[in-house]
């Protein structure tokens, strides 16, 4: 039963199994169209799942992938779901020049905004890579024309994280909203409760428990994602990967499509416009580092 008042946003970041940031030294770009594909059984199974709990969500989906799918573009936007920007080719910001991000960002909006004749209002970063080090990128997303931003995760993690950035939802620049992956502040720290492998190592009480102090504690809408490939537990295994890696990627790929029906019924869900555009209203602040630890 959704017990709970608030309407948290709930995310899909699209992309194929072969395209996750961390089998990028195993799997060279040039070989992803060499892979065999499974996001469109994926994504499709998502719709279907979302549709028998009668929820909407946002569908973060690579400019890549909506290319060679565009069909399944167009099935996400039937459905009534949001559709936003993953970036083209699951390239990290980090790892991009201010140019070369903006080519990217600009041109995974226009195939999506032209597959879909619909506007792309929203753009989440792959693997979270907006940090101290590259806040230049919200200058190229409100120059694209994107609205808001989910591409930080205030938390210390070895690939990612901007744990002194402010936890909720806040406009960084004029025109622009910045809503960082949700985390539960314990002990003078922040804590992943969002989704993704947390979701899948943590016991599900616990994932909801995380969940549910956001709502009642801190009463601020919750953001959680998932990506296709943790509902396939069937996915072909990459060979050659350190222990650390194969872990993370594989651990309860089978028991994530139960977990999550049973996240779908225990919350009320939306569209990441739906539940921040909407209903937000959040001043502008310094993107320094001062700033956003005063607002963490």
């Amino acid at each position: 039963m959704r017990s709970n008042a608030i309407t948290n946003a709930l995310t899909i970041d699209v992309e194929d199994y072969f395209q996750v940031s961390a089998f990028a030294p195993y799997i060279p770009r040039e070989e992803w169209d060499q892979r065999p594909c499974r996001v469109e059984r994926n994504v499709e199974c998502i719709l279907r799942m979302l549709d028998d709990a009668g929820v909407k969500a946002t569908f973060f989906t690579l400019g890549w992938i909506a290319e060679r799918y565009p069909q399944l573009v167009r099935q996400i936007v039937a459905g009534g779901h949001e559709l936003a920007s993953h970036g083209y080719g699951h390239q990290r910001v980090s790892d991009l020049s201010e140019a070369a991000f903006f080519a990217d960002i600009s041109s995974a909006k226009q195939i999506l905004e032209s597959i879909s004749g619909q506007e792309v209002k929203g753009y989440r970063a792959p693997s979270f890579s907006i940090g101290q080090g590259n806040l230049w990128a919200f200058d190229c997303l409100r120059r694209a024309g994107y609205r808001y931003s989910s591409s930080i995760y205030p938390i210390v993690h070895d690939h990612y994280g901007m744990p002194d950035a402010p936890r909720f939802a806040h406009a960084v620049r004029e025109g622009l909203l910045e809503v960082p992956v949700s985390t539960v502040r314990w002990q003078g720290k922040n804590w992943p409760s969002s989704g993704g492998g947390y979701f899948r190592l943590m016991p599900y009480p616990l994932s909801r428990w995380l969940l549910q102090r956001i709502n009642q504690t801190d009463c601020q809408a919750a953001i959680f994602y998932f990506h296709p490939w943790e509902i396939d537990p069937d996915q072909p295994r990459i060979k050659g990967i350190n222990a650390k890696t194969r872990f993370r990627h594989y651990l309860n790929l089978h028991h994530m499509e139960a977990r999550l029906r049973r996240l779908l019924g225990d919350f009320r869900w939306g569209r990441m416009d739906e539940v921040f555009l909407n209903s937000t209203a959040a001043k502008v602040i310094s993107p320094s580092s001062q700033d956003m630890a005063a607002h963490a």
